[in-house]
């Protein structure tokens, strides 16, 4: 069977460098190559921007094709985890790969979690997910920044840990392979659409037993980030306790029965 991948970038407020499709869509023509019954896509979600993040992706899509590059373009900001989402719903591929447009993580390490999904076989009901992972960064990054922003940080992470997901130490990497069973099972029960979707996703993923890898992948800090250190964490921080206190109480709820569609 053709091993066929969708792959959504969100993107706003975060200029959308060429140089990471190109290199996205250089490894995907590679992997082509060497197998001819691989088969991809590439979608590019641009989250209410206003700057040249869909002209700039409609460029690629206009030589590569629609069936290869698709672009959605939203009205309104969504969010990054309605953006996503937004994505999720509108691929056709077997795995499906969610990555910032950014381009912080490096591309090529799409093969370090495809190692690491293969690796949690056999899938239970054909459910896996591979999260890259930064924390293998972490000394290096606490001897960079503030204490201020490193007290955030670790607050944040006992947050993730006390409220939501265990056995993860980087939940926020935007770098993430799912089987499309398990992106099924975990977007469609989503509520969080800004920054702390990832770590709802998890918890889902959590609650239903969906095996998860946490993979090491290379990271580069790229300037203008959307986010602003105290006030970003602050939203996080109320997001987590939002999502603890709403599936505690039954306002959410998570059905085991659910069917994957």
């Amino acid at each position: 069977m053709p091993e066929a991948r969708g792959k959504p970038y969100p993107a706003y407020g975060t200029r959308l460098p060429s140089s990471f499709l190109w290199s996205c869509l250089h490894t995907m023509k590679k992997n082509g190559k060497q197998d001819p019954t691989f088969t991809y896509e590439v979608i590019v979600v641009d989250d209410g921007s206003k700057d040249e993040t869909s002209k700039v992706a409609f460029k690629y899509c206009q030589k590569y094709g629609s069936d290869k590059v698709r672009v959605i373009t939203l009205v309104k900001n969504r969010g990054k985890g309605g953006a996503i989402r937004m994505g999720v719903f509108s691929s056709r591929g077997k795995k499906i790969l969610m990555a910032d447009a950014d381009g912080a993580t490096k591309f090529p390490d799409i093969e370090k979690l495809e190692k690491g999904l293969n690796d949690l076989q056999p899938w239970p009901d054909q459910m896996a997910i591979a999260c890259g992972s930064r924390a293998h960064l972490e000394k290096e990054s606490v001897a960079q920044r503030s204490y201020f922003r490193t007290l955030l940080m670790y607050g944040f992470h006992f947050l993730v840990w006390f409220l939501c997901v265990k056995g993860i130490r980087d939940t926020q990497c935007g770098f993430k392979l799912l089987t499309r069973e398990a992106a099924s099972r975990t977007f469609s029960s989503l509520h969080i659409e800004r920054w702390a979707f990832d770590v709802e996703l998890l918890y889902i993923a959590q609650f239903f037993k969906i095996p998860i890898a946490e993979i090491a992948v290379n990271w580069t800090e790229i300037e203008g980030s959307k986010l602003v250190p105290f006030w970003s964490w602050l939203q996080m921080g109320k997001d987590l306790l939002f999502i603890r206190l709403r599936y505690l109480t039954g306002a959410w709820r998570l059905e085991q029965t659910r069917k994957v569609n």
